[in-house]
């Protein structure tokens, strides 16, 4: 997949930065996020301590992970068509729009818990913008997956990757790409239902999920296929971990290959769809 990262002296967009964190400055390649430095009640300044609380993130480049979205995308099946819709035209109005429609978990998205929890009252709202900037360790079992279709990520596997890459630290999401993402363009290819309805991709392991977020204390996970769970999984355990735990779920990213092992911090712009079980998703990655 060809590489859409982009120079840090272009500046991200007004739009995309209103998706990201309100509270999300820009400056020479560093990212300041305030954390709790907002005025007092009084009207003061910040205090001291609040100002000492400002994380940092520099980077030298951003890298897109989401996928393009038009109505030949792959869907999941049963989910609605993504359809778009001139409802303007220059000739006519002397501007252009469209509508659209799609379902909340087509492209790339994030999944809430009420979409795997019944009863659920969280819904893709209940995320806070300082959950959706978070640091991101990146999984590559493109071999694995190469030989095995139903590959399913093991313990065995984070630990080789420790091995070489160090700890996984606490608050990481972690990525798993499995190489489907060169396959969003065929979207046969990319969902890989055999003769019986059954899907065919990787996907992680529930024990190993389980493992992670009880040893490793993880924030989420995320991949470039169409479910953090295998396609074969239809118990959706990673899936159920994270929302049972109000945990981050990311599928459908691209461009996984373009991102370090560590050191890259996911910026995730979610649509504050209110009931949404999940949305479409603007994800950007800061890579040092």
């Amino acid at each position: 997949m060809t590489s859409r990262s982009t120079s840090p002296q272009r500046p991200l967009s007004a739009g995309r930065l209103a998706l990201v964190a309100a509270a999300t400055v820009l400056v020479a390649g560093t990212v300041f996020v305030a954390a709790g430095c907002g005025a007092g009640s009084d009207g003061a300044s910040p205090s001291a301590e609040a100002a000492g609380a400002a994380k940092t993130v520099s980077y030298s480049r951003v890298v897109e992970l989401s996928q393009p979205i038009s109505p030949d995308i792959p869907l999941w099946p049963g989910d609605p068509a993504v359809v778009f819709k001139v409802v303007a035209t220059m000739d006519k109005d002397g501007y252009y729009l469209r509508s659209f429609s799609i379902g909340e978990h087509s492209a790339t998205h994030m999944n809430a818990p009420n979409s795997f929890v019944e009863g659920s009252p969280e819904d893709i709202t209940s995320y806070p913008a300082e959950q959706r900037v978070v640091p991101a360790v990146v999984m590559d079992v493109r071999p694995q997956c190469a030989e095995d279709a139903d590959y399913r990520l093991t313990r065995d596997d984070v630990l080789a990757w420790e091995k070489e890459h160090g700890e996984i630290a606490p608050g990481s999401v972690v990525l798993m790409l499995t190489g489907w993402q060169d396959l969003w363009d065929d979207p046969q290819a990319f969902l890989n239902l055999d003769d019986q309805g059954e899907l065919h991709f990787p996907g992680f392991d529930g024990e190993t999920t389980a493992w992670l977020m009880d040893e490793r204390d993880i924030a989420g996970v995320g991949i470039d296929t169409h479910g953090v769970d295998a396609g074969t999984d239809e118990s959706y355990a990673t899936n159920m971990l994270m929302a049972e735990n109000h945990k981050i779920a990311l599928e459908c990213l691209g461009n996984l290959d373009q991102l370090p092992p560590t050191g890259a911090t996911l910026v995730l712009g979610a649509l504050q769809l209110v009931g949404g079980s999940g949305t479409p998703l603007s994800v950007v990655a800061l890579v040092p």
